[in-house]
């Protein structure tokens, strides 16, 4: 095992866009706009200020004389690409800023005063590089009277103050606000809210998904035909739309077709399996889907670079599991240093992030892990891998938390959780601590594949916040290229207009079946993947299905069904091109 050294700090070693990501949003600048802190001062910050909570918790002089060991494996870990944690922890920690949480869940009540609350968390939460996210099913619908004589606007209407709002900050000057709006399916605006990204103008800065509980999926099959049932939540009044239940199914599919929209969010499943439902029940998630919280809860996340733990010749690695399961361990008690150094700009997220402590450790890079060790990702072998990725980093996290627990204490709410009453009694730190995130920057400054999704393209184009735009070719495969003898500028050109090797004679057959990309994987693929991470992570798994320019919308609606029969906690799908813009695309022919 090659362990982390604790006597010393490794060499920082990024690439191009790694460095001009880095400067362009994270990089400390001085009043006048110039860099006043290098990556490698910014990767220490981070482990200096990890390291002090080590310390606060214990107090022995032995451990005191550790701390700088700490440190140096906490920059270690960050600087060998191995770990990284969410972007407001690398942007704020050890500053004077100081939230360190990726996104949180903000309730949103039926009154004027309830909304702008929310509205006025929303925008001190955003300004401080946080995304949000909102459950607007309380909202009465458009046209019930208020009681100041008037009619209510209903939810879409909200939803539009809380997307100009994001419009009007710019996050701590590195990234836009990010959103997701959630709406149940028996809330009486349902149609309005599935139509509404059909108008591209509309909440621009919202990801939007539908509610859909266990009852409507049963309703589905057992009599689609009948008239979709909702249900008032001013008072309770049901009604029956003029749309049957397919018909409500199949235009949500049409809609997420045409737009990438609305998502799929199956409550039932998350508060079956969500750890505190004496506290309350999950009614929304974080802007990407992978986080389900509590009213007021946030989320503290990292991830494992899986491609560094790939040992011996590209296609023909294996990996190292024991270094594997330090890194987990290592990232785990980073995280919940972190629910401990963050500064919150309120009281309500303080309580309610203490209360459980949820960390949400996860993987990057497993595509590339993939082509190194010579395994398609559309294949049974990648599937199996994925899940035993998932089992082992889950045993070595719940391990450490529970190790912490011992010299820290349980999460407050342990007492009256699921892990007390029903779980075996397990005491741990962290009432969840395992997530997948979309880990679309963080991949960048780690010069991996993000998250489990596959390779977009071999070669493509991404832009940033500012415009600027990145192009990325994958070093695995160019290596792989140089040392089979088929490598040219001609070749790398094709790949990078095709966006994939299908079709490329000059690709060796076995080359092109290891190095596939997203367009080259079958949907029901993704979806495999998806829940095959699923079983292990306690929180959800961030994944978009992708799709061909030619896919319709009953490919949709069997992704959407084949989510919900596989055990997944909601579902995302994207057809290629099906918006003007997108963060990343294959280059153009000259």
């Amino acid at each position: 095992m090659t362990a982390l050294p604790r006597d010393r700090r490794l060499v920082l070693s990024l690439g191009e866009n790694a460095r001009q990501v880095l400067e362009a949003r994270y990089l400390r600048r001085d009043a006048g706009g110039e860099l006043e802190e290098s990556p490698e001062q910014l990767i220490a910050r981070v482990a200096r200020a990890m390291a002090e909570v080590e310390v606060s918790h214990e107090l022995r002089e032995s451990h005191r004389a550790h701390s700088h060991e700490r440190e140096n494996l906490y920059y270690n870990l960050m600087a060998s690409g191995s770990f990284l944690p969410n972007s407001p922890t690398l942007l704020n920690a050890g500053r004077a800023q100081g939230m360190l949480s990726a996104c949180f869940v903000l309730p949103v009540g039926d009154s004027i005063e309830k909304i702008f609350d929310a509205v006025k968390l929303q925008a001190l939460i955003q300004k401080a590089g946080g995304g949000t996210g909102f459950d607007f099913s309380e909202i009465r619908p458009k046209g019930d009277r208020i009681q100041s004589g008037g009619s209510s606007p209903g939810p879409l209407a909200f939803m539009q103050v809380f997307s100009e709002s994001s419009k009007a900050i710019q996050q701590g000057a590195f990234r836009r606000g990010a959103n997701m709006g959630i709406l149940h399916i028996r809330h009486p605006d349902i149609v309005e809210f599935i139509e509404v990204k059909s108008e591209r103008s509309r909440l621009i800065n919202f990801n939007i998904s539908v509610a859909v509980d266990d009852a409507f999926f049963n309703e589905l099959q057992r009599a689609p035909d009948e008239p979709h049932e909702v249900l008032n939540p001013n008072g309770g009044a049901r009604k029956k739309l003029g749309l049957s239940r397919r018909e409500i199914f199949r235009l949500i599919c049409r809609r997420a077709c045409d737009s990438g929209e609305p998502g799929l969010v199956f409550l039932d499943r998350v508060n079956a399996t969500q750890p505190t439902p004496e506290i309350g029940a999950i009614r929304a998630t974080n802007p990407c889907g992978e986080q389900p919280l509590l009213a007021y809860e946030s989320c503290n996340l990292g991830s494992i670079n899986l491609s560094k733990f790939c040992r011996g010749p590209a296609l023909k690695t294996t990996f190292d599991w024991e270094s594997f399961e330090e890194a987990c361990r290592l990232g785990a008690r980073f995280l919940d240093n972190v629910v401990d150094a963050n500064a919150f700009p309120s009281p309500l997220l303080h309580e309610a992030a203490h209360l459980t402590r949820k960390i949400g450790l996860g993987v990057m890079g497993f595509a590339d892990a993939l082509f190194l060790m010579g395994i398609p990702y559309a294949s049974e072998e990648a599937v199996l891998l994925g899940e035993k990725i998932m089992r082992r980093l889950k045993e070595a996290a719940q391990g450490e938390s529970e190790k912490m627990a011992a010299e820290r204490g349980v999460f407050p709410a342990w007492a009256a959780s699921r892990w007390a009453k029903e779980w075996g009694g397990r005491r741990l730190r962290n009432a969840c601590v395992t997530t997948i995130a979309p880990t679309g920057t963080l991949s960048i400054l780690a010069s991996c594949s993000a998250g489990i999704e596959p390779l977009f393209s071999l070669s493509f184009t991404r832009q940033i916040l500012d415009g600027r735009r990145l192009t990325e070719v994958n070093p695995i495969f160019v290596a792989v290229a140089r040392e089979r003898g088929f490598y040219s500028e001609q070749l790398m050109k094709k790949v990078a207009t095709a966006g994939s090797l299908s079709g490329i004679a000059e690709v060796p057959a076995d080359i092109a079946q290891i190095f596939q990309c997203a367009h080259d994987v079958a949907p029901e693929w993704h979806v495999r993947h998806q829940a095959a991470f699923q079983k292990h992570s306690d929180s959800a798994v961030s994944k978009t299905v992708n799709l061909p320019h030619s896919a319709r919308p009953d490919d949709v609606e069997k992704i959407y069904l084949l989510a919900y029969e596989s055990g997944c906690k909601g579902i995302t799908v994207y057809r290629d091109g099906c918006r003007d813009t997108q963060p990343m695309a294959r280059t153009p022919t000259e």
